[in-house]
């Protein structure tokens, strides 16, 4: 498996209603200095429809200014019909919609390594 696979398996498990950061999908991903990564991968996302892109924000609860599904606007849009709230600054509060915390971590990552590990048998 390679990198991008790994990051479009995990965004693929953010619950609708929720948002991840580029550095946490990079540190689930095995590598918490690759949010470059892990943004390059969103950009050419080969099924947008089935991997969730515009669930991934910024480590400050912002959408990206220049949404490659849709243009600018369409990120925040997405996550609206979703229920995502918006503060008055235009981020989200990832203490509230932010994914995964604690346990939720451990087990996203348990279950990318056994994959992981499974593949190479």
């Amino acid at each position: 498996m390679n990198s991008y696979e790994r990051i479009y398996g995990i965004v693929k498990q953010i619950p609708r209603g929720s948002v991840s950061t580029y550095g946490r999908i990079a540190a689930l991903a095995g590598n918490p200095r690759l949010s470059r990564v892990v943004g390059y991968a969103l950009h050419v996302n080969p099924d947008p429809g089935g991997i969730p892109c515009h669930r991934v924000v910024n480590r400050l609860g912002g959408t990206a200014p220049g949404f490659v599904f849709g243009g600018e606007g369409a990120q925040r849009r997405l996550l609206e019909l979703e229920g995502i709230m918006f503060g008055e600054d235009g981020r989200i509060d990832l203490r509230e919609f932010g994914w995964p915390d604690g346990g939720a971590a451990r087990a996203v990552l348990g279950k990318i390594r056994r994959k992981a590990v499974g593949e190479r048998l």
